[in-house]
C-alpha cells in the first residue's frame, strides 16, 4: 500500500463517532475513518471531491 499523508479532518470530534481523515492522492483525495486506519477508503477526483463536500455540509449523509 501506498504511503500516504494523512491529516485529520478539523471537525473529527476527539475519540468520538466522527472521525475521518484525509490525504492526497494521484486521482485526487482519499478519505477514511480514522478509527479504522486499515480499512477502506474513498478516493475521489477534483469534481467528485467538491460535490461529496457539498453534500457533507448540507448533511445528506446522516441518516
Amino acid at each position: 500500500m501506498e504511503s500516504l499523508q494523512w491529516r485529520k479532518s478539523s471537525r473529527s470530534s476527539a475519540g468520538g463517532p466522527d472521525c475521518v481523515e484525509i490525504a492526497l492522492v494521484a486521482s485526487g483525495t482519499a478519505v477514511r475513518d480514522s478509527k479504522n486506519a486499515d480499512g477502506g477508503r474513498l478516493e475521489f477526483g477534483g469534481a467528485g471531491w467538491d460535490t461529496f463536500l457539498a453534500a457533507a455540509k448540507t448533511g445528506s449523509f446522516v441518516s
